[in-house]
């Protein structure tokens, strides 16, 4: 009954109603074009070749497009290229002042790295979608022997339409995540994301159906593979709530004749501060051996590099997650300036109990982080590998791995804050609290 009462007083709030309907009209637009093929495909041959993918490198990046690359789309990049132009204006920051001091100078610093992130997502783009047409040039039926390509496509045709298509269709979804952003709930590029991997939720849930009655998964097979699902989703949910409270003091102030008390605060470190980043970063590092396959496919060199790279081989799955563990101290460095901290909790006249302000405070904010880095790390290895070599040996009907799930939560989690957000700021209880709903404001 609180819920329900809670999605009322969601619907009272006029600005907050428009904000959710603008949010439901963009996904709906979105997964229109997530069925817009690219001219030229034969869907046939590329489904059969993804049905035997999904389980793989591959199969992950299928999910964070919601299935558009399985299907060849116009959206078939989804939102990565954007995301990589993010990641590396974030890394010209640490080599180059100039992108540093955009960071420093507010609401225009941050226009103008947007402007750039924009630039950048239409140069990676334009590069993606080219390695795409080839990629999908290469794919051919083991079965009939027919390409993915149409004949009447040929080879420059289809790489110059597939870079227009794939191009303009990510600039799309580009603007259309900043328009959610803006005009909508939660962070854009985020939720685009988020509903790639739920809308395939539906699909998982009749394949494993169809598996029961059809009585090639046993039932109690199945109950393993929901208690490994639910484990894993309480356990993310639990890793990334968890955070280390910094306590903060700031001395009691004299304005005018008035004496103000000082006040006891926190700084929350997350343990997983990095978020899904490090598990991009290392996937897009595992993908060149399957791409060294596409130039030297004669090779018996590369062939074996190739068998080594797969998941679920020990060589892959050892490479991953030492690669997961060293991108995210290597990512957490970067969003996270302990100096910077210290440098503004001293000119506000904060302070950490016992630690003395300036350096000190700055050598004992790395440490605390270099030790909670650790298990963040191994979190995040552990979620990205276990889950897919436990439910690999199950043929499970859909990928699962914990970087959906940890995408889904903190996606999930972000929205549900900003619903409280505004819930409380018209004195409406929201999802997080305890306790009878107080109604109409007063």
């Amino acid at each position: 009954m609180q819920l329900l009462e809670t999605f009322k007083n969601i619907l009272r709030i006029p600005d907050l109603r428009k904000k959710i309907g603008f949010t439901l009209i963009a996904i709906f637009i979105y997964r229109i074009g997530g069925h817009i093929p690219t001219p030229g495909i034969n869907s046939t041959v590329l489904a059969e070749f993804f049905s035997q993918s999904k389980n793989t490198l591959l199969g992950l990046y299928d999910m964070f497009v919601g299935g558009a690359m399985g299907k060849a789309t116009v959206f078939a990049m989804g939102v990565m290229p954007y995301i990589s132009a993010s990641i590396i204006i974030q890394l010209l920051a640490t080599v180059f002042p100039y992108f540093h001091k955009l960071q420093r100078e507010g609401g225009e610093g941050r226009k103008k790295i947007t402007q750039y992130t924009r630039y950048g997502t239409v140069i990676i783009s334009l590069f993606q979608s080219l390695g795409v047409s080839v990629f999908l040039r290469s794919i051919v039926s083991p079965s009939t022997g027919m390409h993915a390509v149409l004949p009447s496509m040929p080879g420059p045709l289809f790489t110059f339409v597939t870079a227009i298509s794939l191009t303009t269709g990510t600039i799309f979804i580009m603007w259309l995540g900043e328009q959610i952003t803006n005009k909508g709930i939660g962070n854009g590029i985020s939720f685009i994301i988020f509903i790639g991997i739920v809308d395939r939720l539906p699909n998982a849930v009749i394949g494993e159906v169809q598996q029961l009655m059809a009585g090639t998964r046993h039932p109690f097979v199945e109950i393993i593979v929901l208690a490994i699902v639910f484990c894993m989703t309480g356990f993310i949910v639990l890793m990334t709530q968890a955070t280390r409270r910094i306590p903060i003091q700031t001395p009691k102030k004299v304005v005018g004749t008035k004496m103000y008390a000082g006040q006891n605060t926190v700084l929350p470190l997350r343990i997983n501060m990095a978020g899904v980043i490090p598990i991009i970063f290392a996937s897009s590092i595992m993908f060149a051996p399957s791409m060294l396959k596409q130039f030297f496919p004669e090779s018996s060199v590369v062939e074996d590099i190739t068998t080594m790279f797969l998941p679920g081989h020990p060589v892959h799955d050892a490479i991953y997650a030492l690669l997961i563990i060293f991108f995210t101290y290597f990512y957490t460095a970067i969003i996270f300036n302990p100096m910077d901290i210290a440098d503004n909790l001293k000119k506000s006249g904060g302070f950490i109990p016992g630690i003395r302000p300036g350096k000190k405070t700055a050598e004992y904010l790395d440490q605390v982080l270099t030790r909670i880095t650790l298990p963040g790390s191994v979190f995040l290895a552990f979620i990205a590998v276990v889950p897919f070599l436990l439910l690999g040996g199950f043929n499970v009907s859909f990928y699962f791995g914990g970087t959906s799930v940890l995408i889904v939560v903190g996606v999930a989690l972000d929205t549900i804050q900003q619903l409280e957000y505004h819930l409380q700021m018209r004195n409406y209880e929201g999802f997080l609290k305890k306790g009878r709903i107080r109604g109409r404001r007063s």
